[in-house]
């Protein structure tokens, strides 16, 4: 049984187990290596009635980034990259949600990684919502953005014999969420 907009109003928590951020950059010019973060939490309250009411913050743990090579994991979790031990987390806060369509919302809000902070916009699909087994309300959430990792102070990379660089600077941030009501 799915409910209207307007019932969805409220405090909402992500579900870790059921909910994916992961990322996708270029690398060596040639190929995508894809990843996740295992680790984060994330809150929401939605306004059905008015979206524009709607506000949502996710705190991402560093140090659980995962390419599936854990010699790449170890390096992106140092200076070169992320520098997991100083700056344990990456936040997202949202300041504006705008509502598109029936299923489509346009989000902004302010993006830190390793302590600089910039807007981003990101376009997220409404997939829906259902009671799960245990009588919890969920709503589904998929969205998307690129951003320059330079901006954001992450700028390592090695140059390439043939010309061009090891890791591209556009790095594409998926959501795929999961979200429960709070009684």
């Amino acid at each position: 049984m799915t409910v209207s907009l307007v019932e969805l109003t409220g405090d909402y928590v992500l579900d870790p187990a059921h909910t994916r951020i992961g990322f996708v950059a270029r690398h060596a010019m040639v190929t995508k290596v894809r990843g996740a973060f295992h680790q984060f939490e994330g809150t929401a309250h939605l306004d059905g009635a008015d979206p524009a009411k709607s506000t949502g913050q996710v705190v991402i743990r560093t140090e659980s980034i995962d390419t599936g090579v854990e010699q790449r994991d170890q390096h992106l979790r140092t200076n070169d990259f992320l520098d997991a031990p100083g700056f344990p987390d990456i936040t997202f806060r949202t300041t504006k949600v705008e509502q598109k369509s029936d299923t489509e919302y346009r989000v902004t809000g302010d993006l830190t990684i390793k302590d600089t902070t910039k807007p981003v916009v990101i376009d997220f699909e409404y997939t829906g919502n259902a009671v799960d087994p245990y009588g919890n309300l969920r709503v589904g959430l998929e969205g998307s953005v690129t951003i320059s990792r330079k901006e954001f102070g992450v700028t390592w990379n090695a140059a390439l014999e043939g010309g061009g660089v090891l890791v591209g600077d556009k790095v594409a941030l998926e959501f795929d969420i999961s979200a429960i009501k709070q009684s």
